[in-house]
């Protein structure tokens, strides 16, 4: 699989993704061979670019699951753009509400991990990709959280508005990525007040938004000892406490031109270091939200080798079965005397940015009976 800019596709070159239009309907899908049509669409829909399969290269294996979510962004990703634009003109936002409630109602109320899957970012169209990772990852958190109904809303909403004063940032110092000047933070951060002030006027307007004003004024004043509250309400601090993570994860794993982005073990790690920074029951709820270690993935060890993981371990995800490929042994993470012998280290991701699953390996070791039951006992002792 390769990332192919616009200007540079070819007809009869294969999609890795599919495409779809802002409806969510199903343009062109995974497998399909590129016509000059196709290409057409793809300039018009504003793509940097798409992810091409190589000549021989079998289609990746994706759930319905993972198909869903990645046609739900998409469809978020447009209704987001008219949000910003009601906004900007000052009209109601009827169609934000819809949003909010689609998110809160497809993952607001899940039961299980999903595959966490971001889409690669331009300049023009980070700000509502990464409006929208965050707003899915708080409304799963707000859920573990065990928020009611009316406070997830309002954190949807914060997570989809918070960052709406991006907009007014000058396109030179948006192009400086992490190379900004105290200059530049200062112009960054007066261009999110400017955001408050649009949002202003919808605070009274919509049950979920007066919670979701004060949620996005805390958070964007908080570091300020002029403008900051001195004395917050505990119930902002929680719902910051859950917004701050996700900007940060999302931020730390998502996709950018140019940027190498981190793994999702990196980005908990990197939580774990800093317990004052950031509430580490919210942590732990982020990994009962998302698969961090899945089983299939591909891991690098500290023995300088690489595994595959068969078992994920849902209280600890650093801590699951696996089988070390350089010796085909088995290797139970969550006994601390193996531990201390071997860990992982880091995730091999695909060039998408998805978790390197080997589904083939994963097949044929659950296959044997040895493995059968090593992998049983293994559940038996995480879940009894």
């Amino acid at each position: 699989m390769v990332f192919v800019k616009t200007e540079d596709l070819e007809v009869g070159m294969r999609l890795a993704k599919p495409i779809y239009n802002k409806n969510g309907v199903l343009l062109y899908d995974r497998n399909s061979k590129l016509t000059a049509p196709g290409i057409s669409s793809v300039k018009n829909f504003g793509l940097i670019g798409v992810y091409i399969l190589e000549p021989a290269e079998p289609v990746p294996p994706l759930t319905i699951e993972d198909i869903e979510f990645e046609q739900k962004q998409t469809i978020y990703m447009f209704q987001l753009r008219e949000v910003f634009d009601s906004i900007s003109r000052k009209k109601n936002l009827d169609n934000l509400t819809e949003i909010i409630k689609d998110i809160n109602f497809k993952y607001g109320n899940l039961d299980h991990r999903i595959n966490f899957n971001q889409n690669l970012r331009s300049s023009e169209d980070f700000l509502y990709k990464h409006a929208i990772s965050v707003a899915l990852l708080v409304a799963m958190m707000g859920r573990k959280a065990k928020l009611n109904e009316v406070t997830r809303l309002s954190l949807i909403a914060a997570g989809l508005l918070y960052d709406y004063g991006y907009r007014f940032v000058p396109p030179h110092i948006k192009a400086k990525g992490d190379n900004t000047s105290e200059g530049d933070l200062e112009v960054i951060q007066q261009s999110f007040e400017k955001g408050i002030d649009c949002l202003a006027p919808y605070r009274e307007r919509y049950n979920y938004m007066k919670k979701a004003y004060a949620l996005i004024q805390y958070h964007t004043f908080k570091n300020d000892p002029k403008k900051g509250s001195k004395n917050p309400d505990a119930s902002i601090v929680l719902l910051d406490d859950i917004l701050s993570i996700a900007i940060d994860f999302d931020f730390a794993t998502g996709m950018r031109i140019g940027e190498k982005p981190e793994s999702e073990i990196m980005a908990m790690k990197a939580f774990k270091e800093f317990p004052d920074k950031y509430n580490q029951e919210i942590v732990d709820s982020l990994a009962q939200c998302i698969h961090i270690v899945p089983a299939g993935a591909s891991v690098d060890l500290s023995t300088k080798d690489k595994g595959i993981v068969l078992v994920e371990n849902p209280t600890d995800f650093m801590r699951p079965l696996i089988l070390r490929l350089s010796n085909n042994q088995l290797y139970d993470l969550s006994n601390d005397t193996i531990y201390h012998h071997i860990q992982i280290i880091d995730i091999m991701k695909t060039m998408d940015n998805r978790i390197a699953i080997d589904k083939d390996t994963l097949k044929l070791f659950q296959a044997d009976k040895l493995i059968k039951d090593t992998t049983r006992k293994f559940k038996d002792a995480l879940y009894s």
